[in-house]
């Protein structure tokens, strides 16, 4: 048989292959059967070399012309299967998007930022803005801005972490107060949510906690607006029916300084066995007073003109006795036998 006869019978065989194809992988197979390695018609290529020139010369255009008619068909078929597969694989994995969702576990709040969020959200409703600042701070904002200078007792009671360069990780949320004030005219009235760090650790403290600290300055402000906020907020944390007293204290920048206690929302004081007061009918929540005048003439205030209230909360203690926690470790421990609770 006269080998341009053979590529014809190759190229009608390699045609018919192609339109029997059913699928791309089919396609691939009827290539590499007539246009592979070792496909025949890829032979009688090779061997044109070894024709006479009249031979070669037709043998070699029937041969172009048989390869070039099979690879546009194999693209052809190719591109209508692969749209074809295309569309049937989209409507397998086709997700029905009305049926309801997986009944995953649903994430809560932990009760520490519960706290966090419900006293920032009450002073922000009473007009005030929520400041933020660094965590590790320097000497000056942490301690002698706040009139506690250096050899001043009040800076080893508060168990701090030093760093380089006269830094500190910040022993409260204060500094924050002093950074707003050296920026901003009064009137002045902010609440400071963020961690805090000392050096403790046992069953009341950790080595980072949470404070909330709130700062009021502006003309005519006086205690009786301190404790009224404070009421206030106790109402609005732990219940309409708690009340609040103020006890004398003692803090380096404010003058006078109180703490804040409030009756036990649990017992309300009668009752000797209450696992959240001891009996005592009080819960110490926090210290107050009225900020320093010293204070307010180091971030260039006239004490003469303005004066001021200042206070501290710690929301892990907060939410310890909201919740009736005894340990204050648990809060950090990441034990969701703990956390699932709230």
């Amino acid at each position: 048989m006269p080998v341009t006869d053979r590529i014809e019978e190759l190229q009608k065989e390699a045609l018919e292959a192609v339109a029997a194809a059913r699928s791309t992988d089919e396609v691939e197979r009827v290539r590499v059967r007539y246009l592979g390695r070792s496909a025949e018609l890829t032979g009688i290529k090779k061997n044109i070399g070894r024709l006479s020139p009249e031979e070669r010369r037709e043998v070699g255009r029937a041969a172009n012309l048989a390869s070039r008619e099979i690879e546009a068909a194999l693209k052809k078929r190719a591109e209508v299967l692969a749209e074809a597969e295309r569309e049937e694989r989209l409507r397998s994995e086709a997700v029905d998007v009305t049926l309801p969702g997986a009944p995953y576990p649903r994430g809560h709040l932990h009760p520490t930022r519960r706290v966090i969020d419900d006293v920032v959200d009450f002073f922000v409703g009473l007009g005030y803005r929520v400041a933020e600042g660094p965590e590790v701070e320097t000497d000056y904002h942490n301690f002698t801005a706040l009139n506690i200078p250096p050899g001043h007792p009040a800076r080893a009671m508060q168990a701090t972490f030093f760093l380089d360069e006269g830094l500190v990780l910040r022993t409260h949320t204060s500094p924050v107060q002093v950074r707003t004030m050296l920026v901003q005219r009064p009137p002045v009235y902010v609440v400071v949510p963020g961690k805090t760090f000392r050096r403790d650790s046992d069953p009341t403290h950790t080595p980072m906690f949470h404070q909330i600290e709130g700062l009021a300055v502006d003309r005519g402000i006086t205690l009786a607006h301190l404790k009224g906020t404070l009421a206030a907020m106790a109402r609005h944390v732990f219940g309409g029916g708690v009340g609040i007293r103020l006890r004398p204290s003692y803090f380096q920048f404010t003058e006078p300084s109180v703490e804040l206690d409030v009756s036990c929302f649990l017992c309300g004081g009668g009752d000797p066995d209450c696992r959240i007061c001891k009996g005592a009918g009080w819960l110490e929540m926090g210290g107050a007073g009225m900020v320093d005048p010293d204070v307010l003439e180091e971030v260039g205030y006239d004490p003469e003109e303005y004066t001021g209230f200042a206070f501290g909360f710690g929301p892990d203690r907060m939410a310890m006795v909201k919740y009736g926690i005894p340990d204050l470790r648990l809060f950090f421990e990441g034990d969701l036998r703990f956390l699932n609770q709230f």
